[in-house]
């Protein structure tokens, strides 16, 4: 006995819900956040921008921007509990330590308890500027430095940036991560922001979505693809000349082992997110006099379209890009979380809205119905 399926594994092809926070067209590499087009929300907008038009289905008035901003500079500071909860973690995955920090956020959140549509949108904020103090913070103790204080001055990217290394950034530096957060705010129905949703559809409260967003994002399949990529370039060296990257490549694909970087589940030609990080990766590695990261991205990019025919995706130049922003490699992941916690709180409340348990069904495949039920002694 069988029961029926649609779609493809993994429930490709499949549409789970109906929403209207982003579009996406795989076949003409459109990505659009409430109608607008990623390529003008990259080119224009800040990320604060970007969180209101995801929370409210449109861009901020000045006021309304300036509203959030201060509600983020009140939000960005960490409670003690939380940085007591950090330094007493074990090393470990990174990941792990996100997962479970943002957890502890939930115990120390002025409407915890109260899980209503109208303080949903409070903890989006509160969370969103908690998170990138975190994971800044994160990765700043693990250098061995020691916890910085937000800067009210400064924006989200800004203020990442800050508390990571203790040095105010330069504009560029501030607008090529803010960039980079713009473009990995959403990304309609991925694995991360589908759990997310699936748990807001029990009505669980905020914290624990975005938890399970966390817990689904760490998996290798979903994020820390651009950790890889950054890996790949470590292990090819950056002394190494054209011919040395060529070779590594067309090795890889010989032994078809996967280049990370490459391929997308969704797109069929270039990933719009990519053309903003190969120019970001460019501006960033000439401004520090260093462009051999991005010039061998560029090789391998070449090398994988002549071979493979098969285009770069957002994470293969966000490797250089947060590479010469002077970011550590294992907080790459992490750093996705900074940005898309603005998508997946979206979701959320969306979700919330509108909301009807997540209960699909699955085909069996297992033992023919009936089977005989034998006793414990004639097994």
């Amino acid at each position: 006995m069988t029961t029926s399926a649609t779609g493809g594994a993994g429930l490709e092809g499949v549409v789970a819900t109906s929403s209207k926070l982003c579009y996406l067209d795989g076949q003409r590499g459109v990505l659009a956040y409430c109608g607008h087009d990623i390529h003008d929300l990259a080119s224009q907008a800040t990320f604060e921008e970007v969180c209101y038009l995801l929370w409210h289905r449109r861009l901020p008035t000045r006021a309304e921007l300036g509203d959030l901003q201060t509600e983020f500079a009140r939000a960005r500071q960490l409670p003690a509990g939380v940085v007591r909860l950090m330094r007493s973690l074990p090393p470990g995955h990174a990941m792990d330590a996100v997962r479970t920090l943002v957890s502890g956020l939930a115990h120390y959140d002025p409407d915890a308890g109260d899980d209503s549509a109208g303080t949903a949108l409070r903890k989006s904020v509160r969370l969103t500027a908690q998170i990138g103090t975190l994971v800044a913070t994160l990765g700043r103790l693990s250098s061995g430095g020691g916890q910085i204080e937000p800067d009210p001055v400064l924006s989200h990217a800004g203020n990442f940036l800050y508390l990571l290394t203790g040095e105010r950034p330069g504009g560029l530096a501030t607008r090529a991560f803010d960039v980079a957060l713009t473009l990995h705010a959403d990304h309609e129905l991925n694995a991360s922001t589908f759990a997310a949703r699936v748990a807001a559809a029990t009505l669980t409260d905020l914290h624990s979505t975005v938890v399970a967003g966390v817990a689904t994002l760490k998996g290798p399949l979903h994020g820390g693809a651009n950790a890889e990529v950054m890996k790949m370039l470590l292990a090819i060296g950056e002394d190494a000349d054209d011919d040395r990257v060529e070779t590594t490549i067309r090795g890889m694909l010989a032994r078809k082992q996967k280049v990370p970087g490459f391929g997308h589940r969704v797109y069929r030609t270039e990933d719009p997110r990519a053309t903003h990080l190969r120019q970001m990766s460019s501006d960033l590695g000439e401004q520090a006099g260093n462009l051999r990261w991005f010039e061998m991205s560029q090789r391998i990019e070449a090398v994988m379209r002549e071979e493979t025919g098969i285009a770069a995706n957002v994470d293969f130049y966000s490797a250089s890009t947060y590479y010469t922003l002077g970011i550590a490699v294992d907080l790459f992941t992490p750093i996705f979380v900074v940005s898309r916690v603005a998508g997946w709180t979206a979701h959320v409340l969306e979700q919330y809205a509108n909301n009807r348990l997540i209960r699909p069904r699955a085909e069996y495949t297992g033992p023919e119905y009936p089977q005989t039920f034998l006793p414990l002694d004639r097994r």
